[in-house]
C-alpha cells in the first residue's frame, strides 16, 4: 500500500519538524509556543507536542517526549524540563515559579503524568507514575519509580522514597513521608504545619488567618501573572 506508506512518512516528517517553516505545520507538531520573560520553549525534533498543548517560557521538551492535547507547561520565572520518553497527558498542568525562590518543574526520563494531573515547582524522578487528577506541590521530590495514584496529593516539601506508593485519594506529607486519608481528624493540623503559603508564595501569615493569607496569595499571583502582558505567541498567524 504505497499511498498509505507515503502518508505515514509525511506525518512523521511533520512530527519531526522536517517539513519546512510553515507556521501551521509548526503549530501542529509543537503546540502553541509562547515567549515569556524573554525565554521561549525548546522542543526536541523527535518529541511530539499536540496542537492544543501550550508551552510558555523556558520549557524544554526532550527526545521522544509526548505532550498531549490541552496540557499547559508554564515556566513563569523559572523553568520546566521534560525528559526523554516522558508522557504528559491531556489537560495536565505543569507550572514553575520564582516568587518564593526558584521552583522549576523537573520531569525525568520515562515519567508518566496522567490526564488532569498538576505538578507545581516539584522534582519528579525517572519512571515515576503520576495518575489522573493527582497533584504534586512545590518543593516536593518524587523518587524513581514512585507512584502517585488517582486523585492523591503530595504536599509541599514532601519527599517520596524510590518506588513508594501513594494510594488513591490520600495525602502524602513530610520527610520521612506519612500518609493521611481525607477524613483523618489530624489532616488539617498536619497541613497547617507544612507552611504551604510560605513555601509556595512567600506569604508569612498564620494558618488560621485565612482571609489575610489568601488576600496576600492572590496579590502575589496577580503580580506574577501580570508579566504575561508582554508574552509573544511564536507560531500563530
Amino acid at each position: 500500500m504505497p499511498q498509505i506508506a507515503d502518508a505515514t512518512s509525511e506525518i512523521r516528517q511533520h512530527a519531526r519538524g522536517q517539513s519546512g517553516d510553515d507556521p501551521f505545520v509548526i503549530a501542529e507538531t509543537r503546540g502553541i509556543r509562547i515567549r515569556h520573560r524573554g525565554r521561549e520553549p525548546q522542543v526536541h525534533p523527535t518529541a511530539y507536542v499536540a496542537p492544543t498543548a501550550t508551552l510558555v517560557g523556558d520549557v524544554r521538551v526532550g527526545p521522544r517526549a509526548r505532550v498531549m492535547y490541552g496540557a499547559v507547561l508554564d515556566a513563569e520565572g523559572s523553568r520546566i524540563e521534560v525528559g526523554e520518553a516522558a508522557v504528559i497527558c491531556e489537560n495536565a498542568v505543569l507550572r514553575g515559579s520564582a516568587v518564593a525562590g526558584d521552583q522549576p518543574v523537573l520531569v525525568d526520563d520515562h515519567v508518566f503524568v496522567g490526564p488532569h494531573a498538576t505538578l507545581l515547582g516539584c522534582e519528579v524522578g525517572r519512571c515515576v507514575y503520576v495518575a489522573t487528577a493527582a497533584t504534586v506541590l512545590q518543593c516536593a521530590r518524587l523518587g524513581a519509580g514512585s507512584v502517585v495514584a488517582v486523585g492523591a496529593l503530595v504536599h509541599a516539601r514532601t519527599v517520596l522514597p524510590d518506588e513508594y506508593f501513594v494510594p488513591p485519594h490520600t495525602v502524602a506529607l513530610d520527610a520521612p513521608v506519612r500518609l493521611l486519608a481525607p477524613g483523618d481528624p489530624g489532616l488539617a493540623e498536619a497541613v497547617g504545619r507544612v507552611g504551604f503559603a510560605q513555601v509556595a508564595f512567600g506569604v508569612d501569615a498564620e494558618w488560621t488567618d485565612r482571609i489575610n493569607r489568601y488576600e496576600h496569595i492572590a496579590e502575589v499571583r496577580v503580580a506574577e501573572f501580570g508579566a504575561h502582558a508582554d508574552d509573544e505567541v511564536l507560531n500563530l498567524g
